[in-house]
């Protein structure tokens, strides 16, 4: 970790953050599971083709949002990691010293967020339409 010369970052600010998107993850992997089940619900009730097509979109949809989560999860993680390595090395003043913020990580999680949110509604307003 290094000093940076942009606004001060400190251990507790990325910690707090990671702490909070890796909970946020496990919302939206819970909140896929729903999906995922509502899904199957309405596979056996429809035979249309293109209602079975719509819900195979979602399907892969949903799939790929799950990697996502993964990948997000594991990239918090090692970021984690890596700034627990630090700490233990530096134990001395760790508090006191600026890392670079983490503003790429920031900026995944808040694009991932909008397109969940953006799925989440399409789904919403599909299953309102075939119910």
């Amino acid at each position: 970790m290094t000093k940076t010369t942009s606004k001060p970052v400190y251990i507790a600010d990325l910690h707090f953050e990671h702490s909070l998107w890796v909970r946020q993850l496990d919302f939206y992997k819970d909140e896929v599971g729903i999906f995922e089940n509502r899904l199957e619900q309405l596979v056996q009730r429809w035979d249309k083709h293109e209602v079975l097509a719509q819900l195979e979109r979602f399907q892969n949809q949903f799939i790929r949002e799950k990697e996502v989560i993964d990948i997000l999860r594991h990239d918090i993680n090692a970021h984690e990691s890596s700034l627990a390595a630090y700490a233990k090395a530096h134990p001395i003043a760790i508090e006191q010293v600026h890392f670079a913020d983490h503003e790429g990580l920031r900026e995944r999680m808040s694009r991932f967020r909008q397109i969940f949110e953006d799925l989440k509604n399409d789904f919403m307003i599909f299953i309102a339409k075939y119910l």
